[in-house]
Parts: C-alpha cells; sequence; structure tokens
C-alpha cells in the first residue's frame, strides 16, 4: 500500500502524526480501509499509538534498530543454511544475475548508495523465501520486512558500506552455490553485524 511505502521511504516523516484525513485526502481512500491499515502497521511496528496523541510514524530509535539488527544476524544467518540445502540451480542462477543487476544500480550511483528495492529485487528477500521455512518468512518477508527496509532507507547513504555490502552478498550467493551451510549462515551474520557497527557508528556521530 501507499501508505506503507510512504512511511519505509520517509515521504511521512519519523514521529509524523498521522491525520487520517489528510492521509484519506493524500492517498485517494476512504477512512475505513485507511483505519484498517494503520492498526495493520502498528502490527508491523511502523506506527505507535500514543495515548491522547494519536498514531505517529515510529522513531527509529538507537535502541530498537540495535534489537532489530541482532534479530535480523540470528534469522537471515539461519535462513542462509537452510537456503544452502534447499535452492535449486535455476534459483542459485538467478540470485547472481540479482547481484549483476544491482552492481550496474551502484555503478550508475558512483558507488553512493545500494539498490533500494523490495520484493523479488531484494537479495535478503530472496534468501528469507530460499530457506522454504514458513514462519521464517513470515518474519523476515513479512511482519518485520517493511520495518527493515525503513532502516536501510536511513542508511542508504553510507557510501562506504555499498561496494563492501555487493561483495559480501556475493560471497554469501558464493557459499550458497557450493551447498555450504556453514559458511553460508558465518558470512551472512558478519554481514548484518558488520552493517550495524556501520549505522552504530554513524548515529553516534549524528548524536
Amino acid at each position: 500500500m501507499r501508505l506503507t511505502q510512504a512511511i519505509v521511504t520517509g515521504e511521512l516523516l519519523q514521529g509524523q502524526k498521522l491525520c487520517e484525513a489528510d492521509l484519506a485526502t493524500r492517498f485517494g481512500i476512504s477512512r475505513g480501509p485507511l483505519r484498517e491499515a494503520i492498526r495493520q502497521l502498528e502490527g508491523r511496528r511502523l506506527v505507535t499509538r500514543i495515548p491522547h496523541a494519536g498514531a505517529r510514524v515510529v522513531t527509529l530509535s538507537t535502541h530498537m534498530m540495535r534489537d532489530l539488527y541482532q534479530v535480523r544476524e540470528a534469522l537471515e544467518g539461519m535462513a542462509c543454511r537452510m537456503a544452502a540445502q534447499q535452492m535449486s540451480q535455476n534459483e542459485i542462477n538467478k540470485l547472481f544475475i540479482l547481484l549483476d543487476s544491482h552492481e550496474k544500480q551502484i555503478d550508475a550511483a558512483d558507488g553512493q548508495a545500494y539498490f533500494q528495492s523490495e520484493g523479488d529485487f531484494d537479495f535478503h528477500f530472496h534468501i528469507a523465501l530460499a530457506s522454504q521455512n514458513e514462519m521464517l518468512i513470515d518474519l523476515l518477508a513479512g511482519e518485520l520486512y517493511h520495518l527493515l527496509r525503513m532502516c536501510r532507507y536511513r542508511t542508504s547513504h553510507l557510501a562506504t558500506r555499498t561496494r563492501p555490502a555487493l561483495q559480501q552478498h556475493r560471497q554469501i550467493a558464493e557459499a550458497i552455490a557450493d551447498r555450504d551451510g556453514d559458511l553460508a549462515e558465518i558470512l551472512m551474520r558478519r554481514h548484518i553485524s558488520g552493517a550495524w557497527k556501520s549505522i552504530q557508528h554513524l548515529m553516534e556521530i549524528k548524536s
């Protein structure tokens, strides 16, 4: 839904109050479906409801992002292990084609940002689906997915991480192609841990 995308991309600012009348006009929908959408976004932690103040876009605190990246490290590492066992050769080939397209996007941006994508164009999304574990998929490609994307949009300008992140994605894909689940898990955990350290450093500088 457009409301989700507006929150994820920062079109609606963190902490911004969600006025139903304004949003209904903006997105061309009635108040009933809008209320239901806001309720669902509360469940996905993209919206928080403050007593006597109404619903607001979540503010990504350092504490919240730390918790999220710790969960990512554990779950996505596990997903990589399973993907190494489950992915077909055709799916693995598509994973490398996807990374080639990401490299072109990075080159086009002169290395200043990693391609911000979703769904089938998202490397991490592909890995989650490839685990073939419904609970992992529900979490990584469902319940937590848009919150993860929101974090990644906020930190996509970390130019020092763009090419290293792509290289790490390739190493993970190669481990999966080699059917080395142990290595794939280690590399993914290391990749996410490194991403968090970079984000934490940036947030400390800004504060």
